[in-house]
Formats: structure tokens, C-alpha cells, sequence
């Protein structure tokens, strides 16, 4: 059992007497009170107040997270404050009801993805990106057919029964290709699941893909403001053709996922209620989000990460609106924080994607600087990975992972369709 106090301990000041609540997290996800003896008392002042801000949370942060979580629905400029006004307590606040309508839906089941980059070439030339074609000092590979297969093998003995083939914009992977490696891995392993994430491609190749096998399709939109979009990508990139590529997979029928970088230069607040406005429309069922780390080797080098903080109060904000979405903790926030995955999870994430990569190639496909490919990060260390899943009341389960419509799901049905690793 794990507990969260929700407000600030200020030390060495005086005035009024608050008795800050202590709310016990229990395994069922569900919370309650914590005991009198654990309620320290804390003094803290008027002029404390005036200093630093609110520390606990006001009548409109948290009325408005009661409606998102009762409506699933918020205006836009209700995201906006709640973007601009959040705080540590209005976080945890957040947290707590994020945590109670993910175990509603998956209990404490976290799903691992193998994850399998087979190429860091791309045609595209966005500005963030470490594998833009223009850098030249970009170590290129692509893996074969024949490696991605047994990347995929070595994941399935480890426990993974979905796996993410993901890579750059690489003409090299057809139609053809990518259909005949599809229905191999559905050939040998029928209980798995097919993640693709190769870019923008043609409702016809869709379609194809999806015949052939595929599952899942993971686009991130990136940004859903037009003018964001162009300060971030050259003109011949789109923001209309990644909103249609989308709804293309979605009608097509793929478990769709969208998502955006948080911090990313030039970003505002009105920019991330965008975000959240464009994805409550598309309604994916799988949404990445992740802090904005720069690469040396593009235009934006230098400018300074997202927030690691305001990235987990979205990935809380994003589980009271999709209820049912499958959330990933994201490498990125592992790479900003040593603790970015578990407090990912508690912010009401509930998928980590550990790396099935050869492991002369991770460090090639390098998104961002610093890019955490080993460790916990890697399929190599599962248990690992595990184990510190587990410190946090949560469990690694073998599944492929599908996202669950019946938010009523009882716990019953839950542990029935899942298996401990």
C-alpha cells in the first residue's frame, strides 16, 4: 500500500495551522483517509502564501477535474486553465482520480511493448528530430526482414506479446515487404499483436497493412496547431494530411494512437488545449505523450527539455478524458527523470515499451540526446523492470494488451485474461 499527502510541507515559518490531508492508496486502487497519526501538523503564513502561490488546491482547479472526470469533456478555455494553473497539489489531486479510473478499467496490470526500431533512415526533414535526413552525421542502418524476426522471437521468450516495428520515413519497407513480415509473425506467433509506426503512408498501404495482419498504428500529430506545426516542420510536412492519415487508420480499423511532444519551442498553453481538443475528437485508443528533448544535431540544439511535470499532469488529464486509452510512460520522461516510468504509472499511465532493438543499433536511433536505450529501458532487463513496476503497486502482466471499451469491467473479468510475468 502506498500514500500520497496532497499539499506542501513548509519548515520554519509561522501562522496558521493546516492539517493536510494523507490519502492511502490501496491495492484495489481504490483510496481512503489515511490514519489520524499520520497527519503531520504544518505552519506555514499568510505572506508564504503571497510568496510562492496556492499550495493546495483552489475551488476551481479541482472543480474543473471533477468535471473532466464526470463529462470527459472540458472547453477550451477550461483547459487552458487548468494547463496554466497547475500545481503540485492540484497534481496530485489529478493522480489520485487518474488512478481510480485506470484500475477501474485495467486494474494494476501494466502491458510491456517490444519495441523494434528497423530503420533510422527518413525521408522527412522535421526540425526536432535526430534522424532528419539532413544530419549527416546520423550513423544510418536498417534492420532485414529476417533480424526484425528474430527480435520478435527473442521478445516472445522474455514474456512481450505485442510488438512495435517503428522507424523513420524509409521507402526501402513496401507494402509488400511489411505484408509478408506481418503475416510471418502472425504465422508463428497467433497470440501476438502487430504495432506499425512507419510514418505517413497511403489509405491504400492502410489497408493493405492491415490485411495483412497489423493490428495497431501509432501516429503522433505532434501538434494540433497549424501555426506550431510549421514552426516545427518544413512546409512540404502537413498538419491535414497527419490529421487524415489518422482518421484513415481509424476508419480502416486499426487500434489507432495519436499523440504530442510536451515543450516542445514555441508551445503555449493554448497550444497543449489544442492538443487535448484534436485527440478528444479522434478518440484514439492509444495516446504517447512525452517532454520535448532537443538533439545536437538539428535546429533546435540548445533550446531547453519539456517539463517532466507538466507531462505527467497531461498524462493525468488525458485518463480522465480517453478513460479507456492505453497509455504509455514514455522513454522520453525515463530519460529526464531516473523515475520518469513509475511516476508515469501513477499519473494514471499504464504501458511501458522496453527496447527488443539489436543492441548495436539502439544507440543509433536517437530521437533526442541521451536517449535511455539499456537498463530497465532494454527486454534484456525485464525483471528488472518489473520488480520496480511492482514497488509502486502495480504488476507487469503477458498480454497483448487491447484496449477495453467496458469501463465496467469487473475485477473478475480482469484477472481472467491476464497472466502475471
Amino acid at each position: 500500500m502506498t500514500h500520497r499527502t496532497l499539499g506542501i510541507i513548509i519548515q520554519n515559518v509561522s501562522g496558521w495551522n493546516l492539517l493536510p490531508q494523507t490519502i492511502d492508496i490501496l491495492p484495489d486502487g481504490k483510496e481512503e483517509s489515511a490514519p489520524q497519526d499520520r497527519n503531520d501538523m504544518i505552519l506555514f503564513s499568510a505572506l508564504c502564501c503571497l510568496q510562492h502561490g496556492a499550495f493546495f488546491i483552489g475551488g476551481t482547479m479541482r472543480e474543473l477535474i471533477d468535471k473532466l472526470r464526470q463529462t470527459q469533456v472540458l472547453a477550451k478555455e477550461e483547459w487552458i486553465k487548468l494547463i496554466d494553473g497547475h500545481s503540485e497539489a492540484s497534481a496530485q489531486y489529478l493522480f489520485a482520480q487518474a488512478r481510480q479510473v485506470r484500475c477501474k478499467i485495467y486494474g494494476q496490470d501494466v502491458y510491456i511493448r517490444g519495441l523494434i526500431e528497423i530503420s533510422n533512415y527518413c525521408k522527412n526533414d522535421c526540425y526536432y528530430c535526430g534522424i532528419r535526413k539532413s544530419n549527416k552525421n546520423a550513423v544510418r542502418y536498417r534492420l532485414m526482414p529476417e533480424e526484425i524476426l528474430a527480435c520478435v522471437q527473442n521478445g516472445y521468450t522474455l514474456g512481450f506479446r505485442t510488438f512495435v516495428l517503428q522507424g523513420g520515413d524509409d521507402a526501402f519497407y513496401t507494402d509488400e515487404l511489411l505484408a509478408a513480415l506481418i503475416l510471418q509473425i502472425k504465422k508463428t506467433h497467433p497470440d501476438c499483436a502487430v504495432t506499425l509506426s512507419l510514418g505517413e503512408r497511403s489509405r491504400e498501404s492502410y489497408r493493405y497493412l492491415f490485411s495483412a495482419g497489423a493490428d495497431r498504428y501509432l501516429l503522433r500529430h505532434e501538434t494540433a496547431s497549424q501555426s506550431h506545426y510549421a514552426m516545427l516542420h518544413p512546409p512540404v510536412l502537413s498538419l491535414a494530411k497527419r490529421k487524415e492519415c489518422l482518421f484513415q487508420l481509424k476508419e480502416i480499423g486499426y487500434q489507432t494512437g495519436s499523440g504530442f511532444m510536451v515543450g516542445s519551442p514555441g508551445q503555449t498553453a493554448e497550444e497543449l488545449a489544442e492538443d487535448l481538443l484534436f485527440l478528444k475528437d479522434l478518440n484514439p485508443q492509444m495516446v504517447g505523450i512525452g517532454p520535448f528533448i532537443p538533439h545536437h544535431d538539428t535546429p533546435f540544439a540548445g533550446k531547453p527539455p519539456g517539463s517532466v511535470e507538466l507531462t505527467l499532469f497531461l498524462i493525468g488529464l488525458l485518463r480522465l478524458m480517453l478513460p479507456g486509452a492505453l497509455l504509455p510512460a514514455t522513454t522520453a520522461l525515463g530519460t529526464l527523470d531516473p523515475e520518469g516510468r513509475e511516476k508515469g504509472i501513477l499519473a494514471g499511465a499504464n504501458v511501458v515499451m522496453p527496447n527488443l532493438s539489436p543492441v548495436g543499433a539502439r544507440t543509433k536511433y536517437t530521437l533526442y540526446d541521451h536517449k535511455l536505450c539499456t537498463g530497465a529501458e532494454s527486454a534484456e532487463h525485464l525483471e528488472e523492470l518489473k520488480k520496480r513496476i511492482q514497488r509502486i503497486g502495480y504488476r507487469v502482466v503477458t498480454s497483448r494488451g487491447d484496449f477495453i471499451k467496458q469501463t465496467d469491467l469487473n475485477p473478475e473479468e480482469r484477472k481472467s485474461s491476464h497472466v502475471s510475468v
